[in-house]
């Protein structure tokens, strides 16, 4: 049953139809009545959103950490940050629209541990499926290490100028994240490295030639799709070019409106035309694409006016880690929150005050800052994602016990041999 069947067949509108997801047989008008009587115009389809609270709405928009290694883990950290202990509190609570996996929480211990874990905080949100993200770009940010294939990292492959190297590459950290549980990655990096002293970017990055680096980010989008996981593209509009990291501090690059074009743009647009699934907003300011000083992240002008206006982005946006510094300079958590989906965001990863980023967000769409068009168009975004996954379908994911067994395979192995050493 689709994600927006259920959430139909979960109200009072089908009292008579019923939640069968065999389509309703229709009889067909006689000859004679063709000519006199117009068929009858379809009744437009409700808005998923239709049957959601104002709270399940705006928990969609959240996409936090949780601590623990299975999903009825009590953890103080859960109780100091979310009032409830568990995992499956925390989601059932506030109707979270997912969580990222990150190590040091106890997330991510082994294999058969982790979908055990994601298992159960899937069964934690039975009426909205959750949406599990991870950091998983291969090289020096590869959350899950020792537990999946040792994948090269993006500037290794793209040393190698072949593409399928890029789309191989993609599949096979696809294939295993699903075979974990997990739905979502925070990959590929889009970024086009141009300034060799860039402290957060470097390898990360698939090189410094924007044309190469858009056409590694079509494959490994490509890819990705191939093995069943949404992607991320990050960071927009670009982070390749700044010697500051917004982890610690908030980047400028002063590239001209031109400039961008040629260095930041092209990876973008290239992760647009082959349907990426989302794509990661970054805590930099470019004054060429909005003079105001604010970071991309809470920028109107780039997210809502470039991203999705000029280049007719059409998924969902995350923001980058709202923990890092970059994004925090200038508005306290709660309005940081606020300001980011003002701006086009549509989920918010990582805050670091919980209850100020969600008491705030709840408090702007009851005074109509955020209005109620604008929370809709988030929630249908992040519920289209998820529905065109089958996040709702009972057997998305394999069994947690044939989990292990999926990962490491052979051919899995000789991908990466091959990428490694150029071996066929």
């Amino acid at each position: 049953m689709s994600l927006h069947r259920a959430l139909f067949c979960a109200g009072l509108l089908v009292l008579v139809a019923g939640c069968s997801t065999t389509p309703p047989r229709t009889t067909l008008p006689s000859a004679a009545t063709t000519t006199a009587v117009a068929p009858p115009s379809p009744s437009p389809s409700p808005s998923p959103t239709e049957e959601m609270t104002v709270e399940e709405k705006v928990g969609q928009l959240f996409m936090p950490v949780l601590y623990g290694s299975t999903a009825d883990t009590v953890n103080q950290e859960n109780q100091a940050r979310y009032g409830v202990g568990t995992p499956a509190e925390v989601i059932e609570k506030y109707h979270l629209g997912g969580m990222i996996l990150f190590p040091g929480t106890g997330n991510i211990v082994n294999a058969r541990q982790v979908a055990q874990l994601t298992a159960g905080l899937r069964a934690a949100s039975p009426k909205v499926p959750l949406l599990i993200g991870v950091d998983q770009e291969n090289g020096i940010v590869s959350r899950l290490d020792g537990i999946v294939t040792d994948i090269p990292g993006a500037s290794v492959i793209g040393q190698t100028g072949d593409t399928r190297n890029a789309r191989d590459a993609a599949r096979v950290t696809a294939e295993e994240l699903n075979a974990l549980g997990i739905s979502l990655d925070f990959a590929p990096v889009a970024d086009v490295n141009v300034n060799p002293n860039n402290p957060v970017i470097g390898p990360r990055a698939y090189g410094n030639d924007p044309e190469e680096v858009a056409d590694m980010v079509g494959a490994a989008i490509q890819g990705f799709h191939d093995g069943g996981v949404a992607t991320t593209v990050k960071h927009f509009p670009g982070h390749g070019d700044t010697n500051m990291d917004s982890h610690t501090s908030l980047p400028v690059i002063d590239h001209t409106r031109a400039e961008w074009e040629k260095l930041d743009a092209p990876p973008f647009k290239e992760a647009i035309a082959n349907d990426v699934d989302a794509i990661m907003s970054a805590h930099i300011v470019m004054p060429a694409l909005d003079p105001s000083g604010d970071p991309a992240t809470l920028s109107k002008k780039i997210l809502t006016g470039v991203l999705r206006g000029e280049l007719g982005f059409k998924g969902v946006v995350f923001t980058d880690a709202l923990n890092m510094e970059g994004v925090r300079e200038k508005y306290g958590d709660g309005e940081v929150a606020v300001r980011a989906i003002l701006a086009g965001v549509d989920i918010l990863l990582m805050p670091p005050d919980f209850d100020a980023a969600h008491d705030a967000v709840l408090a702007a769409v009851a005074s109509g800052r955020i209005t109620a068009t604008r929370l809709n168009a988030s929630v249908e975004r992040i519920l289209a994602l998820k529905e065109n996954y089958g996040l709702d379908h009972p057997r998305a994911f394999p069994h947690p016990s044939a989990a292990a067994k999926l990962l490491k395979t052979a051919e899995h192995r000789a991908v990466a041999r091959r990428i490694t050493t150029g071996s066929r």
